[in-house]
């Protein structure tokens, strides 16, 4: 119907990232337009509704390719599996009310920038599109779609604070307005006439539209009501829960599009204006007191806490430092690692305190606006959710094609016959059309949405929401669930349970302690007293419910008259803690925590520096214990450490390294770095913890056990703690044994090593670097087929393997169970290893860290109440994970719902369809035999489907999570 888009001038938009798409040029072409809407006007409309469904034919039909540069219409096309089109049409930006002359460039947009490229058009206009709510600017450069709308990547740590350290001025800040569009995350709620009419031009109601009017012209009126009414209700009841979640989207983005901020102005000072004039490279100021942040910046000077729950899921402050400026040549996300986002302010969370530098002020750098903040693109997530593959809809879809196919070949044959016999030429296409309303059941689209829609509601009385109901049948299809473990399997709060000194190169006895019995005074007392990020908001300590549990044991209280501390000629934002009125008695007046390096879930730790009053400074560092043993010098880890760890990791409890060092005179904190500050560290001891399993969660696993549905941990804790604490839950059998799979990439080379032991046995078996791995692959399935073995690893271990052994990871996959110390990258892909394995996946976690597995998996169930669960399909109002198999029941009994219906409805079709065309053959009329057949039709296929019929989401069968008959029935459809 048109040329072929590979032959065109093409580029790749979004390079690499998740959204990348393929971009084509056209141009439209003035007789080609006037073609089409001659077709659509004699073809009453059928043309333009079938481009509605189908843009790449609209643009085909009415365009010409040509480069990007010189189209005015161009075709997008996913790089997925789905490889979905989408039509936008080229706009033009006028900058010539900013820019008077080409000669203001270099006074208003730096050389290197997108704003400057694209404005070496003479007639100061710039070539835009939007897609998916962002704006994209053609570079006369390099020829392509740049996005805007963020500050540059290449950017120095140094550059960023002389570049754009004393604010924008009015005229570039009125440029980047302009290009960049304003910051606002605007979703306006859908009006009901759109919802209504983007719902009925769906190609199955429109079909179901001209069934209905040719059932009236023949007089069949009952039927064609009774259809009316049923798709009138489905069509009410999916506009009505559209209409919901736009409104409550709306409410989600609202309160952050008009936010009054301070700018400070190159030259002019600072000013106070809205925040939907903030553009990249803004310098702001943060006031003292709670604020919501309308965009993602850099903090360039003092320090923030904030609340990330509306990206975590977990109401707990976290500290901002601000960036260092690094005098390098690399961009700054490389300089800053995976650590980079301790300096990162998002749009939407909630600023709670702030400490400002030697001049008491907080600044920090607009970084991004709009809808590419970490809010947008959590909003476009939901607007534009991924396309999901699901079998049932594919095959449905498959079959309707054979039906139509059949209907087309009877429509012939009607022709045939009712021509020769001489019939009237409007009787004649009444019946031929008539035989595709038999053959194609136009009531299957509504049938198959009331059906969703009551499970949706039956959910919701048992406290689970649902945001994506057409995930609703994948859920009867789940065959493997990944669990986080913190707050989902077990407990959120922890019990101090032990605390194990070293003195040098030895671990002392255990100190075992109740509540009312205090610690002995030493360094490991005092790292307990200092290390932490906990905070005083409005009269209660807050923060992470591990620091709270070990700042509480102390006794220690934290000063609100916290403040500004003078260190050398610098005046330095600090916290102080004093022995509170239960303390034990210790001549210490307080401590004073000067500097704070946050935890790191990358680096697996956090640390301090901190000040005795009238003492020598001193830095504390708290983690991982294996992380934080590798940052002591090697004469204070006792010899026995790995054996110490083994033991207590295996009983379950959770395990905290604690380190420490004095800090040289005449050194300034903020003038270290994390490296510098994190070595030659003398080990202290181990702080043990107790993370109780939650009463629901042994019945839950066991449950999913004899439903043939496999559990999976995926947890950032230690893999000793997280093997334990399988095993009580019951993912692994008592008598199972454990093998962990360790992976190490060789020094110097781009080779790596895999060993792998019996946890039990603690026997070592060492593979090198499986160039011949035979015997490898040999055993990993002779352990998946026998199922009495289990694999664990944790995430550096899986890293390697995904990078140079991708042919053994899924076969390790087949029969892991464990997964430690993974990242939240690392989780989601893990989630997407297993779908490639054809495995249906739920993802179950509170929210914190598990937002993107939580996204990609097939059923992803946040336990939080947060605004992030917004990000997962499917929230439970009570935080257990006794929602998943409610979830999998529901979801079974809508999927066998809509399959039974299916059945019920294309059986009846076709059951009719072969008796009309008997009928014609031997009647050469239709008459009133069509009823007679219609009720024929109607008690045949009652006998064949189901016996339950229509009512199998009721089913006792289907409702039975270990009904073994049933499961296996579901998961092979």
């Amino acid at each position: 119907m048109g040329d072929n888009p590979a032959n065109n001038h093409s580029a790749q938009l979004n390079q690499g990232e998740e959204n990348e798409m393929e971009i084509f040029g056209y141009k439209t072409q003035g007789c080609r337009k006037a073609l089409c809407i001659a077709g659509y006007i004699l073809s009453c409309g059928a043309l333009l509704l079938l481009f509605y469904w189908k843009p790449e034919w609209d643009v085909w039909a009415n365009c010409v390719p040509c480069s990007l540069e010189e189209a005015d219409i161009v075709l997008l096309r996913t790089t997925d599996e789905f490889r979905i089109y989408s039509r936008k049409n080229v706009t033009w930006i006028s900058v010539s009310g900013i820019i008077k002359s080409r000669s203001d460039y270099p006074s208003i947009a730096e050389e290197d920038s997108i704003f400057s490229k694209a404005l070496m058009k003479p007639s100061l206009q710039v070539k835009c599109i939007q897609v998916q709510k962002i704006r994209y600017v053609w570079d006369i450069y390099s020829k392509q779609f740049q996005k805007v709308g963020a500050l540059e990547d290449h950017h120095t740590c140094s550059a960023i604070h002389t570049k754009f350290g004393s604010g924008l001025t009015c005229s570039e800040q009125s440029l980047r307005r302009v290009i960049c569009g304003p910051n606002t995350i605007d979703v306006p709620v859908i009006p009901i006439w759109k919802l209504l009419i983007k719902e009925v031009l769906n190609p199955f109601y429109v079909f179901q539209l001209f069934s209905v009017c040719l059932w009236f012209a023949e007089d069949y009126i009952e039927y064609a009501a009774a259809i009316i009414i049923m798709s009138l209700l489905s069509i009410s009841l999916t506009v009505y829960d559209l209409r919901e979640q736009s409104v409550k989207l709306q409410r989600l983005v609202e309160s952050h599009n008009n936010i009054t901020v301070t700018v400070c102005r190159n030259k002019e000072g600072f000013q106070e204006l809205e925040s939907h004039h903030l553009v990249p490279g803004d310098m702001i100021v943060l006031k003292e007191g709670k604020a919501l942040l309308p965009c993602d910046a850099i903090l360039i000077s003092g320090q923030c806490i904030v609340n990330e729950s509306m990206l975590t899921g977990e109401s707990i402050p976290v500290t901002k430092t601000h960036l260092p400026q690094a005098d390098n040549l690399k961009p700054w996300r490389v300089h800053c690692a995976e650590d980079y986002k301790k300096h990162v302010l998002f749009c939407g969370t909630e600023v709670i305190q702030t400490k400002g530098d030697d001049r008491g002020v907080v600044k920090a750098v607009v970084l991004q606006t709009g809808f590419n903040t970490a809010k947008g693109d959590l909003v476009r997530s939901i607007l534009y959710p991924k396309p999901m593959n699901f079998r049932l809809y594919r095959d449905a879809l498959r079959f309707l094609m054979c039906l139509i196919a059949f209907a087309t070949i009877g429509m012939i044959y009607t022709v045939c016959v009712f021509a020769l016999n001489g019939e009237e030429a409007g009787e004649v296409v009444k019946k031929a059309l008539d035989v595709i309303t038999i053959a194609v059941p136009p009531a299957l689209p509504a049938a198959l949405t009331t059906g969703i829609i009551y499970t949706q509601r039956r959910l919701k009385k048992k406290g689970i929401f649902c945001i994506s109901p057409q995930r609703i049948n994948m859920c009867g299809q789940l065959n493997l669930i990944c669990f986080d473990k913190t707050g989902t399997l077990t407990e959120d709060g922890l019990d101090l349970w032990g605390l194990l000194p070293s003195k040098g190169n030895c671990f002392q006895d255990v100190h075992r302690f109740p509540a009312d019995h205090s610690l002995p005074w030493g360094p490991m007392f005092r790292a307990m007293v200092v290390c932490h990020s906990l905070i005083v908001l409005e009269g209660k300590i807050q923060g992470d419910p591990l620091d709270m549990k070990m700042f509480e044991a102390t006794n220690w209280v934290i000063d609100d008259s916290s403040g500004h501390q003078t260190e050398g000629q610098r005046s330095t934002c600090a916290t102080v803690v004093r022995p509170g009125p239960k303390a034990s008695s210790a001549s210490v007046e307080g401590f004073t925590i000067l500097h704070q390096f946050p935890f790191s879930s990358t680096l697996q730790r956090m640390s301090v520096i901190a000040q005795e009053t009238g003492r020598e400074k001193q830095i504390f560092t708290k983690g991982a214990p294996e992380m934080v043993a590798m940052l002591c010098r090697a004469e204070t880890v006792p010899l026995n450490f790995e054996s110490k760890l083994l033991f207590y990791t295996a009983q379950g409890f959770r395990v905290i390294g604690l380190a420490y060092k004095s800090l040289q005179s005449g050194k300034q904190s903020t003038d270290l770095t994390r490296e510098e500050v994190e070595s030659d560290l003398t080990f202290l001891g181990l702080l043990i913890m107790e993370n109780r399993l939650k009463r629901e969660t042994k019945p839950v696993l066991e449950e999913l056990s004899a439903a043939h549905i496999r559990s999976v941990m995926v947890t950032g804790d230690n893999i000793q703690t997280a093997v334990t604490v399988a095993k009580n839950a019951g993912m692994i059998s008592p008598t199972n044994r454990v093998i962990l799979v360790e992976a190490n990439k060789i020094p110097g080379s781009f080779s790596a090593s895999v060993t792998w032991k019996s946890l039990e046995e603690n026997k070592t078996e060492d593979y090198g670097n499986l160039d011949s791995d035979s015997q490898t692959e040999r055993r990993i399935r002779l352990a998946a087929e026998s199922g009495q073995y289990h694999f664990a690893m944790n995430g550096k271990s899986y890293q390697i393997v995904a990078q140079y052994f991708s042919h053994l990871l899924p076969k390790l996959l087949l029969n892991a169970t464990v997964f430690a110390r993974m990242s939240p990258g690392q989780k989601s892909s893990l989630v997407e290893e297993f779908q490639k394995l054809d495995y249906f996946v739920g993802m179950c976690g509170d929210g914190a860290n598990d937002c993107g597995a939580l996204k990609v998996a097939h059923a992803g169930i946040s336990l939080s109440e947060q605004e992030a669960s917004v990000a997962s399909p499917f929230t439970s109002r009570t935080p257990s994970i006794a929602c998943v198999p409610e979830l999998i029941r529901e979801g079974r009994a809508a999927l066998v719902t809509s399959f039974c219906m299916f059945k019920y409805m294309a059986l009846y079709s076709t059951i009719q369809y072969v008796g009309v065309l008997l009928l014609y053959w031997q009647l050469n009329s239709f008459g009133n035999y069509q009823f007679l057949f219609q009720d024929l039709a109607i008690t045949t296929v009652i006998g064949m489907t189901n016996p339950e019929g229509i009512h199998c989401m009721e089913s006792s069968s289907y409702l039975k999570l270990c009904n073994q008959e049933a499961g296996e029935a579901i998961c092979k459809w």
